[in-house]
């Protein structure tokens, strides 16, 4: 019987990152440049590793392989196969990170044979003063893009927005953005790492080296009208689900809850995912319990149609699912 899943973090270095994933959520990383935390990954090259249960050991596509529908929905196996869809990540900008831009799925599977990035973001800590670039302050040429491009203003063009821990953002394929010093955001996207940098501040890498710039690419695939109302409206209730994204990728609620909480599923064909942002909290399932704590990521597979939450103080996480 499948039961819910927790899994190693796959931690990576990057030039832009910090001390935060280790101080907020105990990664365990010797580097001080942990820029990202990749929570649950079917991503060719970085699968999760199961850590409980008759399980561990096993990879996440090694999972989908024997258990399929099972584990991630009959539908969402008969459209992917083998690639789970969705990534989870956890993120710290130390530094700003580059602005860039995501291909759809069309573009991406013709240049890269993978799918398009459309994520989201929920902002975990912010420092005052801090931002995210999202998308254009108004709409812009092709040309207004360019002729800002070369003479290091694009910038100017952009929708630079200030950000407080709780805040959400949807980031649709073809949007323009970036995340500014000092924001830790926990990332729901498509499981795509196709990224085209367009502009990235003239920062050097260890040898010296600015990093390369994907300038062409990326015209094709940039939406350059402006990017109205950018952050995602919403009200938490405490012990209620709060609706924050629905796209056609993954639907995402948060519950924030500090008493015992029954969760069905058995009207969705997917797998569930719980990111724990904060506190910690026990699943009860089949008699059998599952200790989550702040910082865990948690993989509800399909065929479990109910099971309860127990919280230890208050709790605020992420249920994902692909509607």
């Amino acid at each position: 019987m499948l039961y819910p899943l927790k899994f190693s973090p796959i931690l990576k270095d990057k030039i832009w990152g910090g001390t935060k994933l280790k101080s907020l959520f105990d990664k365990a990383a010797e580097t001080d440049k942990l820029g990202e935390s990749w929570e649950l990954s079917g991503y060719e090259g970085d699968e999760s590793v199961v850590t409980n249960g008759y399980l561990a050991g096993n990879n996440l596509t090694e999972l989908i392989e024997i258990y399929m529908g099972e584990l991630i929905g009959d539908t969402i196996f008969d459209e992917y196969g083998l690639s789970f869809p969705l990534l989870f990540k956890l993120i710290d900008a130390n530094e700003n990170l580059s602005i860039q831009v995501h291909p759809g799925d069309e573009v991406a599977a013709e240049r890269h044979n993978s799918y398009g990035k459309t994520e989201m973001w929920y902002v975990v800590d912010a420092d005052p003063g801090s931002e995210l670039i999202i998308g254009f302050s108004e709409d812009c040429s092709r040309q207004t893009y360019l002729d800002a491009l070369s003479e290091d203003k694009v910038e100017d063009l952009l929708q630079k927005v200030p950000v407080k821990k709780g805040d959400v953002f949807f980031i649709p394929a073809g949007r323009v953005h970036a995340i500014g010093k000092g924001v830790v955001v926990a990332e729901i996207q498509q499981s795509s790492d196709i990224t085209y940098r367009i502009y990235d501040f003239k920062r050097k890498d260890d040898n010296g080296n600015e990093r390369e710039l994907h300038t062409e690419q990326a015209l094709d695939v940039i939406n350059f009208e402006a990017s109205r109302q950018p952050k995602t409206v919403y009200s938490p209730i405490l012990n209620e689900t709060t609706p924050l994204v629905t796209c056609d990728y993954f639907t995402t609620n948060m519950l924030r809850f500090n008493k015992r909480i029954v969760r069905q599923y058995a009207t969705i064909d997917s797998f569930v995912s719980y990111m724990c942002l904060e506190g910690n909290f026990s699943i009860e399932f089949e008699g059998e319990k599952t200790t989550v704590s702040k910082g865990d990521t948690v993989l509800i597979p399909a065929s479990i149609d109910e099971l309860n939450l127990i919280p230890d103080g208050e709790v605020t996480l992420l249920e994902v699912y692909v509607p």
